[in-house]
């Protein structure tokens, strides 16, 4: 990735700003999908800038069998690639990469999957991410297998999920 798609990846990642954030308080927890053990809460992503190529996947999944699984992957409409990402800053600077093998759910825990963190990366986007309407795509998980969700589209640059509280689509 070159330091423009890095660049842009982040500020389509990282929150406005903490205070904003913490303004508007928990993930919505209107969408909830199952696959197996596995339990996926409030799954949303932001609407893209024209131009934008990357854009991230946020949520909470949880595991509550008894047997780790893993997040490997998923897709996303309109995005070829889509990877497990980690965000960090270490020594002062922020740093994203591909977790190569997923990132593991233990047995009876969860994930949080959020801006700044862990998250799915939509890769190579050939359209915009617009809001209006709920993004479809699918996870995928070494042992419990695909799942189709739903991410909720909040604007660009929002610190989380839109404020309306979801989209309408029933639990699964």
């Amino acid at each position: 990735m070159n330091r423009r798609s890095f660049l842009a990846a982040a500020a389509a990642l990282v929150p406005a700003s903490s205070a904003i954030a913490q303004q508007h308080g928990a993930v919505s927890q209107t969408a909830t999908f199952r696959v197996g053990a596995i339990v996926i809460e409030a799954p949303w992503t932001r609407a893209t800038p024209g131009g934008a190529k990357v854009a991230g996947g946020f949520m909470t999944v949880r595991n509550t069998g008894t047997e780790p699984d893993r997040l490997v992957g998923g897709t996303f409409p309109h995005a070829p690639r889509v990877e497990v990402h980690e965000m960090a800053v270490t020594d002062g600077t922020m740093r994203m990469r591909e977790v190569r093998g997923g990132i593991e759910i233990p047995p009876g825990g969860s994930i949080q999957l959020r801006p700044g963190g862990y998250h799915m990366m939509f890769m190579d986007l050939s359209q915009p991410v617009r809001t209006g309407a709920p993004a479809r795509g699918t996870l995928v998980f070494q042992k419990a297998g695909s799942v189709e969700i739903s991410y909720d589209v909040a604007p660009v640059g929002a610190p989380g999920p839109s404020a309306a509280g979801g989209h309408g689509m029933p639990r699964h």
